[in-house]
């Protein structure tokens, strides 16, 4: 009896040269292929008579072979299968192109089933191309027809027919011997199947003969892999905060000297959810355990400056701090910003990225560096902190679990504060960010006035000129944001360059400046000071601009090809402006054909600025998957599980997780589990491995 983790070309039907075809598909052990899911499902159950058949529909027939004969054209000599069948109300003719060894398959006088796309009509006769079949005499194993019919995606070599076939032999063949790790009384509390009959009823149903919610992923057998994804994922997650919970780690004092002289200088005073959050983070530092905590809201919040005040903790501690970039830009504008709000009080600052021309790996290994910024450098091996209390990650969805670990390994469990930069929705919370305590700026600052956003069409520059001139002429600054730096030849986009010229050309008498990715930090440090300082009246950009830029003079932007960029982009640019006493204006420059989604996303922008709301559409837009991130995050994939669909689901997983690992810490009462777990997880818990 093979275990499941055998290598697939050792399971029945298989072989090396199968083995290769499936490794595409992702299948590599028996483990994978028993969990490579259906994509969707045909009720193919229902026999109709030729007569009744409609065309463009899947349709399932049953018939009598008349002929099947092998036809070569004569124009391309081309060789085609063709199959005549009737029944009592009708004839169907059906063809497979370059395959004459289906001839073999079929006799005169046999009952077949066929399933296909119908074409043709009564009148002309009805065809199939390429349909599926199965001869009558089969139906103790129909697979193909006479039941719902699983859809897999296949590859190259491996027709769809093919992978089902194979499906169906190895779930019958091996699915008895997969046991069931999940324990018996969650499954009893939650309703669930066992796990062989889920997999059963997921791949063929048998019991469950509802194919739209199926198609949903809302069979009985969808839900409890579902369920199974969510307490796996979560259970990980607890098991991190459960080790954290336990280790021993920084215990710091109250604010010192940078911090009261910090607040002294500060222009402004901060919101009562900055000042909510910044406590909240202070009390999380001052415990013997490390902090672990998600600092989000929406975009002009203040987070940046609540992350400075906890980095000058660190420092007033006498420890070091850093904060981790996913991009080089936007680890310069964090250092630009911070450098420039500690500079007179003493602090150095280094900033540490893989084109960085100075790197001070000595001073910061000397603790002559106490702020460090950068990008994923930072966990690179070279470098390393004298003392590092503080780990900040503008995370973004581009860092995660895994990060995270390798950062704190960067020094003797220091604080960890996870920053991002859009409201995150809350079920996306508990699974990306599953193992960190939660908090929310939901204020933005004082006086902040709603920027207006319009969405315009080509034939409307006209209208957009004049609201840009409109503003130009009160004294305020624009940005015009563009999706490229240069023309591309594979995409008719606007690019920045050309945009640039065009600019100068319209308003001539006025100073226009162009920053992108590719010009030199020190350039462009120069260039956004200039737009800041209101010797640039309009800045073209890419979406170097999307973070950390703050002119509050800049009253207008206009993103042209709006379509193109997705609401969580669109909603950081916006942020660029409305920072002033003025009111502030978006315009989106849409560039037909639009899509549906691309209709719906700036219609998302005109009617709201609640960075909340857009990131729950954002969410329900792009779907998990995308939005997840997983792969970067290194949490395990979610094949059947929907954070929007099954928040249900995803809630009682929790639950259940983290009362296990409380009782628990360490699974011993639980191997089949920690196996598991292990295998999700791909050996990236070090806990489960005491």
């Amino acid at each position: 009896m093979l275990n499941i983790d055998t290598p697939i070309q050792y399971v029945k039907g298989v072989g090396p040269r199968r083995s290769l075809l499936l490794g595409r598909l992702g299948i590599k052990t028996l483990h994978d292929i028993l969990y490579y899911f259906p994509w969707r499902y045909e009720d193919r159950k229902d026999l109709k008579k030729i007569c009744d058949l409609r065309y463009g529909n899947r349709e399932t027939t049953m018939g009598e072979v008349v002929s099947a004969e092998v036809i070569t054209t004569a124009r391309k000599r081309m060789k085609i299968f063709e199959l005549c069948v009737k029944d009592n109300a009708g004839f169907l003719r059906c063809r497979w192109f370059n395959q004459p060894y289906m001839e073999r398959y079929f006799k005169k006088g046999q009952n077949i089933i066929l399933s296909g796309v119908v074409k043709g009509n009564i009148l002309i006769g009805f065809e199939m191309e390429n349909p599926d079949f199965e001869h009558l005499q089969d139906e103790d194993r129909f697979i193909h027809t006479r039941r719902i019919v699983p859809v897999y995606k296949a590859t190259e070599g491996l027709t769809p027919k093919q992978l089902r076939t194979l499906m169906f032999n190895t779930i019958n063949s091996y699915v008895s011997s997969v046991e069931d790790f999940m324990p018996h009384n969650i499954l009893q509390r939650n309703n669930l199947l066992s796990l062989e009959k889920a997999i059963k009823e997921t791949h063929f149903p048998e019991e469950f003969s509802d194919v739209d919610a199926l198609n949903r992923g809302m069979s009985p057998g969808q839900r409890r892999l579902a369920f199974e994804e969510f307490f796996l994922l979560q259970l990980g997650l607890a098991l991190t905060k459960k080790k954290e919970v336990l280790e021993k780690g920084i215990s710091f004092k109250d604010k010192g000297r940078l911090v009261n002289e910090f607040l002294k200088r500060l222009p402004f005073e901060l919101t009562d959810a900055q000042k909510r959050v910044l406590q909240e983070i202070i009390n999380d530092m001052q415990r013997p355990i490390p902090m672990n905590r998600l600092l989000h809201g929406d975009v002009g919040c203040g987070k940046t400056v609540v992350a400075l005040i906890a980095m000058l903790i660190a420092v007033d501690n006498g420890y070091q701090a850093s904060l981790m970039a996913p991009t080089e830009v936007l680890a310069e504008q964090h250092f630009i910003n911070v450098h420039k709000m500690i500079e007179a009080l003493g602090v150095k600052v280094a900033l540490l990225t893989s084109s960085s021309r100075a790197k001070p790996l000595s001073e910061i290994a000397e603790g002559k560096r106490e702020i460090i910024i950068g990008t994923h450098s930072l966990i690179q091996e070279q470098v390393v902190f004298k003392n590092l209390g503080l780990a900040i990650i503008d995370e973004q969805h581009k860092f995660g679990v895994i990060q995270r670990a390798d950062l704190r390994k960067k020094g003797f469990n220091p604080d960890i504060l996870v920053m991002t930069a859009t409201p995150i929705p809350r079920t996306l919370a508990l699974t990306l960010y599953g193992d960190l305590d939660i908090s929310v700026i939901d204020e933005l600052p004082k006086g902040r006035i709603p920027v207006i956003t319009k969405v315009f069409f080509p034939g409307q520059k006209g209208q957009v000129y004049s609201l840009i001139n409109r503003e130009l002429t009160k004294g305020r600054q624009v940005y015009i944001v563009y999706p490229l730096i240069e023309e591309s030849e594979r995409l008719d986009l606007k690019c920045a360059e050309e945009g640039a010229e065009a600019f100068r050309k319209i308003f001539p008498t006025k100073r226009i400046g162009l920053i992108h990715g590719r010009i030199r930090q020190e350039k462009r440090e120069n260039i956004m000071a200039s737009f800041k300082s209101g010797d640039i009246d309009i800045l073209v950009s890419t979406t170097v601009i999307e973070v950390g830029v703050d002119v509050p003079n800049a009253s207008l932007m206009l993103i042209v090809h709006a379509e193109r960029f997705g609401l969580a982009q669109l909603h950081q640019l916006r942020g660029r402006i409305g920072r002033g006493n003025h009111q502030s204006y978006c315009l989106l420059m849409a560039y037909p054909p639009l899509g549906e989604d691309a209709k719906r996303r700036l219609k998302v922008m005109e009617t709201t600025t609640d960075g909340f709301k857009i990131a729950e559409e954002d969410l329900a837009l792009r779907g998990p998957g995308e939005f997840f991130g997983t792969k970067q995050s290194g949490i395990p994939d979610l094949k059947v599980a929907n954070i929007i669909r099954d928040t249900g689901l995803l809630e009682a997983s929790r639950k259940e997780a983290f009362a296990l690992i409380d009782a628990d810490p360490y699974l011993k009462g639980y191997p089949l589990l920690k196996k598991e777990l292990q295998r999700r997880w791909m050996g990236r818990l070090e806990l489960v491995k005491s």
